[in-house]
């Protein structure tokens, strides 16, 4: 429920490559075991603020577009959130415990968004 006061966000969910390049490494039945409970831990956590988040998507690939062209590198960037909320501070409280930060290194940034004229 959409009111006037209601700002959007985006929210990224980082962990450094070499992490994800480590965990990769890591025996396949761990990893699976692992993996699937903090699944059904995010599957928990996105259920209890369901109403706050409007969209959830996984970064890729990633190409860097600078004067002298275009390459391919890696960031840390593993998911984005957009949600919706009155107060910053708010979000940023919401996410305090959240799954993703049982991962080493990793960290949530959240940044207001605003259409472009607005700015």
């Amino acid at each position: 429920m959409a009111g006037s006061n209601m700002k959007k966000f985006l929210v990224l969910y980082l962990t450094p490559a070499p992490v994800i390049d480590e965990w990769a490494k890591t025996d396949p039945e761990k990893r699976k075991v692992a993996e699937e409970k903090m699944r059904a831990e995010w599957g928990e956590w996105m259920g209890s603020h369901a109403s706050m988040i409007i969209s959830t998507d996984a970064g890729g690939k990633t190409k860097r577009v600078t004067t002298t062209g275009v390459s391919d590198i890696r960031n840390d960037i593993m998911l984005y959130s957009i949600v919706e909320a009155e107060l910053h501070e708010a979000v940023a409280q919401s996410f305090e415990n959240h799954p993703h930060l049982q991962i080493p290194q990793a960290s949530i940034e959240i940044m207001e968004i605003s259409p472009i004229g607005e700015m």
